[in-house]
């Protein structure tokens, strides 16, 4: 069972990096306009983006390196979901389940992690690494 502080971290609400609590701030902050509300350290330069209508973050906290390594596991993992290829590598027996939910969970056993900790936004560098693996050979 994760520690508080790592569900915090998890959650957005300490910095990975330095440990330091983060601040909810405008995103205008990093982008230069405002897209919606962030958690941010200044410290490290690390983000994560919230849920819209919410200041639920999206995920734990990532510094450059790992939001490059984030978006190489979105871009083989969202074709897996949004074109339905996750049915053929794991047939329809979850009911009511969307193919993302699907996916999500084909990943967790593939990484042998607990399904509410799969999720791209919670993925620290190394494990980043082993979905990046994972999908590059299906």
């Amino acid at each position: 069972m994760p520690t508080q502080k790592v569900i915090d971290i998890l959650h957005g609400k300490i910095c990975p990096y330095c440990g330091k609590d983060s601040k909810y701030v405008d995103s205008k902050i990093v982008y230069g306009e405002s897209y919606g509300m962030i958690y941010r350290c200044d410290d490290c330069d690390a983000h994560v983006g919230v849920h819209k209508r919410t200041d639920k973050a999206l995920g734990r906290l990532a510094n450059e390196e790992l939001r490059r390594y984030k978006s190489k596991v979105h871009e083989l993992f969202d074709p897996l979901w949004r074109s339905g290829k996750i049915n053929d590598i794991w047939p329809k027996y979850i009911p009511d389940t969307s193919n993302r939910n699907k996916a999500y969970k084909w990943l967790a056993r593939q990484l042998e992690i607990k399904e509410e900790f799969c999720h791209i936004g919670m993925f620290s560098k190394r494990y980043c690494k082993r979905a990046i693996n994972i999908l590059k050979n299906l």
